[in-house]
């Protein structure tokens, strides 16, 4: 069957248009919340609000490798890569999952333990206090435009926003969304770690913040890296949707069994079909180009994600097709 191409390429009013109007929002936010939080914590000597303000510069980074990775990986195929530049966003994204990693969760652990370690005094916390309260409104509006698109996708999938961000090839919305959440809890641990560093006056609080804040970065850096990993080496489709594009494929007419049926993400949204199809004993040609083309349209229509589509004329017993692939959740 003739790979499908141009149909499928992504529009600038897609899904694509949209996460790259959640990374530059997100981007811009956390550029203008970094320079506050720098600002606030050079005056304050403040552990916890200095993290923040290396988390904020963290977030401003990953944000332009996540819209590098949009702009590479939405280039369209040619003939020395077939198959597109999805996989190179998974790339740029796991780039950005590794700078979250040292730039973020290092400087914060390092700067809270070197603050338990020596003390330093917090000097005007009304500053830091003041730049917390702008930067969780500005996380918040950005955490909200991630968390639209991130329901709005569940529901066109017909799942639920967990699983959805659990499963998603769409990279850069889940590190959006995920970033935004860990700034408005750091954002929190920020202001708890001063307030008790006021309150008692020890900068323990203020140094255990600034600990928690790094790991916390540390677990996002960590989901994140994990989630293009999997997708770089080549994951399959979830489950279920290997089950229906198995009930689809056998449903065609002259079609017996579907020995073998192989799904693979290729990109934010672009998904390869390989299967191994037995078609009936007395079929003739003509009925199976036929029955190839009435599959495509078939997946094609319940999936439009679904990019490529492969058939492979194999002899099968009659009835068995494989059900039990995809990814398992």
């Amino acid at each position: 069957m003739a790979p499908v191409t141009d149909a499928a390429a992504p529009t600038p009013s897609g899904p694509e248009s949209e996460s790259m109007g959640t990374v530059l929002l997100a981007g811009a936010a956390n550029l203008v919340i970094a320079v506050a939080k720098l600002v606030a914590g050079l005056a304050s000597g403040s552990a916890a609000m200095l993290s923040e303000a290396a988390h904020s510069v963290a977030d401003t980074v990953t944000e332009v490798f996540l819209y590098v990775a949009l702009r590479r990986g939405a280039r369209p195929a040619d003939e020395e890569h077939p198959f597109g530049y999805g996989k190179e966003s998974y790339v740029w994204a796991f780039i950005a999952a590794l700078f979250t990693f040292v730039g973020g969760a290092g400087f914060s652990i390092y700067h809270g333990v070197d603050t338990i370690l020596e003390g330093e005094a917090s000097g005007d916390y009304l500053a830091s206090y003041v730049v917390l309260a702008v930067a969780f409104a500005a996380e918040g509006v950005s955490f909200l435009k991630a968390r639209r698109q991130v329901l709005g996708a569940s529901r066109r999938w017909n799942t639920t926003p967990r699983r959805f961000l659990r499963l998603t090839s769409d990279t850069t919305v889940k590190a959006v969304y995920f970033e935004d959440s860990a700034a408005l809890i750091g954002l929190v641990l920020a202001a708890g770690g001063l307030g008790l560093a006021q309150l008692t006056g020890s900068e323990l609080w203020d140094g255990v913040a600034s600990i928690l804040i790094g790991l916390l970065l540390l677990v996002v850096a960590t989901v994140l890296a994990r989630s293009n990993m999997s997708l770089l080496v080549g994951r399959a489709v979830p489950r279920r949707v290997h089950r229906q594009i198995a009930a689809d494929l056998a449903a065609v007419d002259v079609v017996t069994a579907v020995p073998t049926l192989f799904t693979m993400q290729i990109g934010p949204g672009d998904i390869l079909v390989a299967a191994k199809v037995d078609f009936a004993d007395d079929a003739t040609g003509a009925a199976i180009e036929e029955a190839s083309d009435e599959a495509e349209r078939r997946l094609r229509e319940r999936f439009p994600e679904i990019r490529y589509v492969f058939l492979d004329p194999t002899r099968g017993r009659p009835g068995h097709t494989h059900t039990e692939g995809g990814l398992p959740v």
